[in-house]
């Protein structure tokens, strides 16, 4: 089952909740009372209480006629890196500087984690991902992400772009703060998928296409499965000494990496698929 917020009409501004088990059609929660995405993740018995929900009758909207909103309501967005091996050599190679950094942080038990994005800032599927104009080498870091509830259980998992500055971080890792969290930096959605075990999570293929005139100039592909971490982990280490009232999304590293060569430019699309979840496309714009 998946889980999303979305409106209908140009003139709508109120976000529904809706909820799908196919790819055509998304169930209109609202005509059932429900109001609030985090209400939902907050209960007990999340499936249970989805499963109650989609015997009454209520309205079946087609995907094609709704617009998908980010599945955030007032979570912050976190972020944990180098938790692929493919994600540790990336970022070791971006600069001598920090290649002992990026190597002890894959070995160690703490994890990297990082602020990436307040629940305003989030973009969802459809709008422009962006890349600074400060920097010259660009781009986007497709991630599973990890949908956790304030008691900092992990309820669903979603998509996430973590857009990235690599020259900026590759020049000094101090830097990390605006290679990584600027405007439209961070795109989640669009569906967030409940009821799955962390097994079944990890037999899930990440994809990623980026298509510049209509052509594809990068695609690549990797395996949740190579996630080196526990979910449980990643989120425990998220909410020690911490809290989140209303929970939080944590993205989990990328395993996908274009080549050196390669940087994002304006006008861009970026399509990432996770297999248990559906697709997250946006446009890129200089921001």
């Amino acid at each position: 089952m998946k889980l999303c917020r979305f409106k209908t009409g140009a003139a709508c501004h109120h976000a529904r909740i809706g909820l799908t088990t196919d790819d055509a059609t998304v169930l209109d929660l609202s005509a059932a009372g429900v109001k609030s995405l985090t209400a939902l993740l907050e209960g007990d018995n999340l499936v249970a209480v989805l499963q109650a929900l989609m015997t009454l009758p209520m309205p079946r909207l087609p995907l094609a006629e709704i617009t998908l909103l980010a599945p955030v309501e007032q979570q912050e967005v976190w972020a944990a890196g180098v938790t692929y091996l493919r994600s540790k050599k990336a970022r070791m190679d971006e600069s001598e500087f920090s290649a002992s950094a990026y190597d002890r942080v894959y070995e160690a038990e703490r994890p990297e984690i990082f602020f990436k994005s307040l629940p305003e800032k989030v973009i969802a599927t459809g709008g422009d991902v962006g890349i600074r104009r400060d920097a010259k080498w660009n781009v986007p870091e497709p991630e599973l992400a990890l949908v956790c509830n304030s008691r900092g259980k992990v309820v669903g998992y979603t998509i996430g772009n973590d857009m990235s500055s690599r020259d900026i971080e590759g020049e000094n890792l101090l830097y990390l703060p605006q290679a990584k969290t600027y405007l439209k930096s961070c795109a989640v959605g669009p569906f967030i998928t409940v009821g799955a075990s962390e097994a079944q999570a990890r037999a899930w293929a990440i994809s990623i296409e980026i298509h510049r005139g209509g052509v594809a100039v990068f695609n690549g592909e990797t395996s949740v499965g190579q996630i080196k971490r526990t979910f449980d982990s990643l989120a425990e280490f998220l909410f020690r000494s911490q809290s989140f009232p209303h929970g939080a999304v944590l993205l989990t590293g990328t395993g996908v990496v274009p080549p050196d060569n390669f940087t994002l430019a304006a006008g861009d699309r970026v399509r990432i698929g996770i297999s248990g979840i559906g697709t997250l496309e946006n446009p890129v714009a200089i921001v």
